[in-house]
């Protein structure tokens, strides 16, 4: 079934190769920036990645994803080495999903999307996101229904195949359809449910961190909040919002963890999660935490721009969060060991990033690390300003010392 683990923690992890294209729309280096990711999310679903494939094309073929020549390098390799899925950097026809399994004979074949949906389903914790996850999972299955049962009924599971399980592969469509319908009336009682406490948590101020994923979020929540959040060097390491009540300068308001934005998130999560990012739409003010220390950062800041954007919550006051300050390593010093930055370090580079173009074109730009707790002092400032701002719009005749929401109590979704 699909709350049923991937692969038990005994079992040898699953080893795959990598393909990705070069196109006139996305240059070498780009391409292995975005097969780095790849290999990162496949490490974070517990894959082990023996070998990369890339092609200069002009665009993808429509049949087998790559050329012929490649597709036979590819085959050769499979045949010769224990590969035991392919993993494509972009999300692949039914039909290409059809014919690259009648080249590969019994490897698995995998598109990020289906590796995306394969790490939510094991980050999933509660009711809510479990549902959300296998809801997103049959919207990505149901069209490829017809190829998907001759090529299931063979498989012994493993990456990418936490799916419908030995029952469901005697269903038809109409069954699957009848799943995603009881799905999505379980989601909507359980979406009237987070609205309501949403509204019940309208009377303070909603401040929630968005970013691309594994930037520092939940480790930003965890100084700011103080108090225990899971954070993990992973990428989707939290899926489940978490919400927790701060106060600054005698000012309370709830900050949120969402769950992070990645380069083609599949449009079923997105779908799917609805309710949960409601609580970015939502907010008051958004936190964008940026790794600053990643080498296309500002390729991340424009996917999550976009991301928010489509759900319409771009218009928001938000604060820029530049993290990871203790691995920023300027052009000049490249190959230096970043983990190793001295105070001297850190306190250089931010007087160096804010005399850059990021500390002066944008307006609430702060630079710090959470995991050295560098320069928290001036995000708490920056927060607290528009937190103050538009608090008092709310409670113009606010007293601290009297008023009883100054006790109210956080809660975690």
């Amino acid at each position: 079934m699909l709350n049923t683990p991937l692969i038990s923690s005994a079992k040898k992890a699953e080893s795959a190769i990598m393909v990705g294209l070069i196109t006139p729309n996305q240059s070498a280096e780009q391409t292995k920036e975005y097969l780095d990711e790849l290999e990162f999310l496949a490490a974070t679903s517990g894959i082990t990645v023996l070998k990369r494939f890339t092609q200069r094309v002009q665009r993808s073929d429509q049949k087998t994803f790559v050329g012929k020549g490649k597709l036979e390098e590819i085959t050769t390799f499979v045949i010769d080495n224990p590969v035991d899925s392919v993993i494509f950097d972009d999300d692949l026809s039914p039909s290409q999903v059809r014919n690259l399994e009648a080249a590969f004979k019994d490897t698995k074949v995998l598109d990020r999307s289906l590796l995306i949906l394969n790490i939510f389903s094991q980050r999933a914790q509660t009711d809510q996101s479990k549902k959300q996850v296998e809801l997103a999972q049959y919207q990505y299955l149901f069209p490829r229904l017809t190829r998907m049962w001759s090529h299931l009924s063979r498989q012994k599971g493993g990456i990418g195949m936490r799916g419908p399980g030995e029952k469901e592969l005697e269903t038809d469509k109409r069954i699957v359809q009848d799943r995603i319908a009881f799905l999505k009336k379980k989601l909507e009682k359980i979406d009237l449910q987070s609205a309501t406490r949403r509204k019940e948590r309208n009377r303070l101020v909603r401040v929630s961190l968005v970013g691309y994923t594994n930037v520092g979020k939940s480790t930003l929540m965890r100084r700011l909040a103080k108090t225990d959040v899971f954070a993990e060097n992973k990428l989707f390491a939290t899926i489940d919002s978490t919400v927790r009540k701060v106060v600054l300068g005698n000012i309370p308001f709830l900050l949120t963890d969402t769950v992070g934005f990645i380069r083609k998130l599949p449009t079923t999560l997105v779908e799917s999660f609805k309710s949960t990012l409601d609580e970015i739409r939502e907010a008051d003010i958004l936190l964008h935490v940026v790794d600053i220390s990643h080498s296309v950062f500002e390729e991340q800041i424009e996917v999550v721009n976009k991301t928010l954007a489509e759900i319409e919550a771009s218009e928001k006051p938000t604060v820029i969060v530049f993290n990871k300050l203790d691995k920023f390593q300027p052009e000049s010093e490249e190959g230096l060991d970043a983990h190793m930055a001295t105070e001297e370090d850190l306190k250089a580079n931010l007087e160096r990033l804010k005399q850059s173009y990021l500390g002066k074109n944008t307006e609430n730009v702060v630079f710090i690390s959470a995991t050295k707790k560098e320069n928290l002092d001036e995000l708490r400032t920056v927060l607290l300003n528009l937190v103050t701002e538009k608090h008092f719009e709310i409670y113009p005749n606010w007293d601290a010392t009297q008023n009883p929401l100054y006790e109210w109590q956080g809660v975690t979704q």
